[in-house]
């Protein structure tokens, strides 16, 4: 079953569409770039900006707007990383390296130094939703990076970095704009690529994610959203006429429908196995296994979730390379634990799109 499985190909993916944009302003990076992107950017434009609309896979966005401006205008289709999520995927975004390299795996990871599982985006208990701070500690002390503005900064002086994006969103560049809405976010553009300076732009929209996840990857409500977010952007790039703008549309990663939950929580014959809870989320399962139970836990979980559930112990998915290449990040082995699940119901939400 394991053969069926589309994987990150990280030659072809979104680590490589932003390694394309960091080639083009000069910042070395071991990771191959897009051919296609690179020679689009061989052209000279005063603003480039890359949007990430969270969730809009190749799946959804075929299903519901085939005709309109983004599929109409694709010129590409890559792969997310490993983990397809917002949380590993959007730090790739943001430092030009992968999850191997970044140590950003999953929603909730165990961090040792606070003995909670922390959900890293919020930085919150995973269980008690209390905010984290111990003795001036943070997350970013522990698995920080150099973000792909500062990178920008050190190779081009003169080159103006900005990002656009909700309100809650941690900010990762000095200059950040608040956009809420996909009408926020055109307009922010907008004024921005106005502006004489040359510059780059990541913008970010929390939705289609956050629709998706509310009404399912096919409904109304989220093709609403693509239809709604095509006319606003035909109106941006009307209005973005003559500024020498190239405007990038990807996404971090896709969605599939689910019909069904399990609660490894309620599974006594896997309980009786783990030392700690369950990590990481519900796509991709970390276990810290007891050490005389390791057998028993691979014999009993494969015979549950043979059919859901494809099992890894620790060294296979480093041998496997699902989180990339790259120097091992040192909280990597304590993140990952003894064993991890990959959920197999469909393994074809890595697709991701690119548009011009």
């Amino acid at each position: 079953m394991k053969d069926n499985i589309l994987m990150p190909d990280y030659n072809h993916s979104i680590l490589n569409l932003i390694t394309s944009i960091l080639k083009k302003y000069n910042v070395n990076s071991i990771y191959n770039s897009l051919e296609n992107i690179d020679k689009i950017l061989e052209k000279k434009y005063k603003n480039i900006v890359l949007v990430i609309l969270d969730g809009m896979g190749e799946n959804i966005l075929k299903s519901l707007s085939p005709n309109g401006l983004f599929y109409k205008n694709e010129i590409d289709t890559i792969t997310s990383v490993y983990p397809s999520t917002t949380t590993a995927a959007m730090t790739t975004y943001y430092s030009g390296k992968p999850p191997i390299e970044t140590g950003w795996l999953g929603w909730s990871q165990y961090f040792k130094e606070f003995g909670r599982h922390i959900d890293v985006l919020p930085e919150k208990d995973s269980y008690t939703g209390e905010k984290i701070k111990l003795n001036n500690l943070k997350i970013s002390d522990i698995i920080g990076y150099k973000t792909i503005y500062e990178q920008i900064k050190e190779k081009n002086s003169s080159i103006k970095t900005y990002e656009i994006m909700p309100e809650y969103c941690v900010k990762k560049a000095k200059i950040t704009m608040t956009a809420n809405t996909i009408e926020e976010m055109c307009e922010s553009i907008i004024t921005l690529c106005k502006n004489p300076e040359e510059k780059f732009v990541m913008a970010y929209s929390d939705n289609p994610d956050g629709i998706i996840h509310k009404y399912g990857c096919y409904s109304e409500e989220v093709k609403e959203f693509i239809l709604n977010t095509e006319k606003n952007f035909s109106l941006m790039l009307e209005n973005l006429k003559n500024t020498k703008t190239l405007i990038i549309i990807s996404a971090d990663h896709g969605h599939q429908d689910l019909n069904k939950t399990i609660d490894l929580l309620e599974v006594d014959e896997i309980q009786e196995c783990l030392y700690m809870p369950p990590t990481f989320e519900m796509r991709m399962v970390g276990f810290f296994v007891k050490t005389d139970m390791k057998k028993e836990f691979e014999k009993r979980f494969n015979k549950i979730f043979k059919d859901k559930y494809i099992l890894y112990s620790k060294e296979e998915m480093l041998k496997n390379n699902l989180f990339g290449y790259g120097n091992k990040h040192k909280k990597i082995d304590d993140f990952i634990g003894d064993y991890i699940a990959i959920g197999i119901s469909d393994m074809r939400n890595c697709a991701r799109n690119i548009f011009i």
